[in-house]
């Protein structure tokens, strides 16, 4: 009989599919709680929601009708299901800084609510989300999670290379990914998703909306990709909670058989004029 010490432990991920009302953070919230206690009751270790969800996707309404000072009492709620469930919880909301500038972010917590990770969407997309936004600045940063070594971008940004290889490159072997990715760009779970996860060499949890809101029809098609590139789990176009078991040795394994990180020439390639 092999040793315990032989046995490879998996962490469970869970991902929410599920369609918002815009502004009704009472019911946002309601699904939410709803979520996070059947996918603790699975055995989760964190459950990632899709962008904005508390609050809706309607970048203009949220901006001309969402009082700011709402915000902590809605994050501080957020957190009060992670704690009540005990699972940890990735949620997005508007943040508005300081200086009034107004940015759609994402948040990790632990099981006990406590704030790990805190990440500002650096690439907007579309017309509503460049009007009531601003894009941030900041690369995203890295935090020890369940024997992964775990970052967060924010829909767009996982469609651009330089944002994951960042992360990556930061020690990230878990890519968390809120999204609002609307019908008829099946191409960005589909195929994009699993050859960022491939050429960076880490598991992406992409969590996506469903149905329709403030005009919008979401895709749905939630995914969670592994760093060889494999399709570990992907959701239909309705509601769904979606699992996938995960190995937090999986990115040094993909790393170690072909070494894509190690073996980077950023001085050539900026002689390149990259």
């Amino acid at each position: 009989m092999p040793s315990r010490s032989c046995e490879v432990v998996t962490v469970l991920l869970a991902l929410m599919q599920a369609n918002a009302r815009v502004l009704d953070v009472d019911a946002n919230c309601a699904a939410l709680d709803s979520a996070a206690k059947a996918a603790a009751a699975e055995g989760a270790a964190v459950l990632v929601t899709p962008e904005l969800f508390p609050v809706g996707y309607a970048p203009l309404r949220l901006r001309a009708d969402l009082d700011p000072d709402r915000l902590p009492a809605i994050r501080a709620k957020l957190s009060g299901i992670a704690h009540r469930h005990g699972i940890a919880l990735v949620y997005s909301l508007p943040t508005v800084t300081a200086r009034g500038s107004w940015h759609i972010t994402s948040t990790l917590v632990d099981a006990t609510g406590a704030e790990l990770l805190n990440y500002a969407k650096v690439h907007l997309f579309g017309d509503d989300e460049r009007a009531a936004f601003s894009p941030a600045e900041a690369g995203p940063a890295v935090v020890d999670f369940n024997g992964f070594r775990t970052s967060m971008v924010i829909c767009y940004d996982v469609e651009f290379p330089e944002t994951v290889r960042a992360a990556a490159r930061a020690g990230a072997e878990l890519l968390l990914v809120p999204t609002a990715l609307a019908h008829g760009f099946e191409t960005v779970p589909q195929v994009l998703l699993r050859a960022r996860a491939l050429e960076s060499q880490l598991t992406i949890a992409y969590a996506n909306h469903s149905g329709v809101e403030e005009g919008c029809e979401f895709l749905g098609g939630s995914v969670i990709a592994g760093p060889d590139g494999s399709l570990l789990a992907t959701a239909g176009s309705d509601t769904e909670l979606l699992y996938a078991e995960v190995d937090p040795d999986a990115a040094r394994k993909a790393r170690d058989l072909v070494p894509y990180l190690r073996e980077r020439r950023p001085e050539l390639y900026r002689s390149w004029g990259l």
